[in-house]
């Protein structure tokens, strides 16, 4: 039977204020603050800059002026299509700036956390079907066993938490990249979200890659979007931590001068890949950063407090890759084991796949293959080592011979002598040193 995930179902939006299951004051004030910071005064502007539809926008404006809040400037502007202009009136003035004393947050009106939950849910990592092909191609330019991608696939089809381990510089990190390349479509990420009055920020430049259309095509511009534009249409979000991750960045970020809240990692990662590298490296112990998760992993919702105390659910929808140089029992107890649902370990290469990688580098680097130097290498080099391979010693190898022949001033060549050279700095010798 042949599966293929739904497209994406994109947030539709709002068709007037009723539908906005926003606070009334609330909506109103993120309006004047905004046209106040943002000095826009056109329905079409203010619009665009707090992200919803003219026509909503309107009833928006027409309630404001009702309560003598806001007042028509009288003069049309022809540029804007004969759009009659809108200014704050001194009591429109004082409300913005008592809003913006109680929260600085102002622009695109955020999105309620019960509507986000459905939007979550249309969009689910847990949605999606990766096929062979899609994962083959997207690690193409890897060197895997094919017993790998037998473990990974129904691992990231899954949409459940994944745990890679083995010994260091094998790939782990480029496996999740890989990964994260195959899922290949989109998903819609609020600029904000609200929860009991509050307003949480979670679009972030820095983690989604936005899809946006092409502002120097003039065919595209003002163009009406066919979605809620209080979302940002994304590439799946990823979201990478190594020894840098703490507690502390799962929950809440509060900023006490704005009076918002920003998202946590894993509530920026929805609907993509939160990967945990170098698990046993953070300052808490792997077993800690596991118990944190242990209800999220299991029921696919999360818990977050407010400053107040206050708690409340959000959406865990992330497909979490820990990957590690320990072994799993060094660092887990079983508990912990049974809640990471894929266990998948990631050794090195065999000697035939050690010589494709190596081979594969050396014509991406431009450096020739001798075959004395490669017969040096494996008979007089690995054996010291145990013929323990790794993904990472042809690239390491292959760059200490290219510094090597530049400094030299010679063109790139691979000797034997060279490859000893190369070899001397991929390992430090046990050896006391004289104080």
């Amino acid at each position: 039977m042949n599966m293929q995930a739904s497209p994406v179902v994109a947030p539709p939006a709002p068709k007037g204020l009723a539908q906005m299951q926003l606070p009334i004051v609330m909506m109103r004030d993120i309006m004047l603050k905004t046209m106040f910071r943002k000095n826009v005064d056109m329905v079409s502007e203010v619009a665009e800059a707090v992200c919803l539809p003219a026509s909503v926008t309107q009833e928006l404006i027409d309630m404001a002026r009702d309560q003598k809040l806001l007042e028509a400037t009288g003069t049309l502007n022809a540029n804007n299509g004969n759009e009659m202009g809108y200014q704050l009136t001194d009591a429109g003035k004082a409300r913005a700036l008592d809003a913006l004393s109680q929260s600085e947050y102002f622009g695109a009106m955020p999105v309620p956390l019960d509507v986000y939950r459905e939007q979550v849910e249309r969009q689910s990592i847990r949605n999606i079907l990766v096929t062979r092909q899609q994962l083959t191609s997207a690690m193409g330019h890897l060197i895997l066993p094919d017993m790998l991608l037998d473990q990974l696939g129904p691992a990231v089809s899954a949409g459940r938490s994944i745990l890679m381990y083995g010994p260091p510089g094998n790939g782990k990190s480029s496996i999740s990249n890989g990964i994260r390349d195959a899922l290949g479509d989109h998903v819609f990420v609020p600029r904000a979200i609200e929860y009991a009055g509050q307003v949480i920020t979670v679009y972030d430049p820095i983690v989604h890659n936005a899809i946006d259309e092409d502002p120097d095509d003039p065919t595209q511009l003002r163009r009406v979007k066919r979605f809620d534009s209080r979302y940002v249409k994304c590439e799946r979000p990823t979201v990478v931590t190594g020894g840098e991750l703490s507690l502390s960045m799962l929950d809440l970020v509060y900023n006490p001068t704005a009076r918002t809240y920003q998202a946590p990692l894993q509530l920026k990662s929805s609907g993509g890949i939160f990967i945990v590298d170098d698990l046993g490296r953070q300052a808490e112990p792997p077993q800690a950063l596991v118990n944190r998760w242990i209800v999220p992993l299991e029921e696919n919702r999360d818990i977050l407090a407010l400053q107040s105390g206050e708690k409340f659910e959000v959406p865990f929808d992330t497909l979490v890759i820990f990957s590690t140089n320990f072994h799993p029992n060094e660092i887990f107890d079983q508990a912990a084991l049974r809640r990471i649902f894929f266990k998948i370990k990631i050794d090195g290469p065999n000697q035939e796949n050690f010589l494709k990688i190596f081979a594969l580098v050396a014509r991406k680097k431009g450096m020739p293959l001798d075959e004395a130097a490669l017969v040096h290498l494996l008979r007089s080099k690995y054996p010291t080592i145990d013929n323990t391979y790794a993904n990472y010693q042809p690239v390491f190898l292959i760059d200490q011979m290219i510094a090597i022949c530049e400094f030299e001033g010679i063109p790139y060549q691979m000797t034997p002598d060279l490859i000893d050279r190369a070899w001397a700095n991929m390992f430090v010798k046990d050896e006391t040193i004289v104080k």
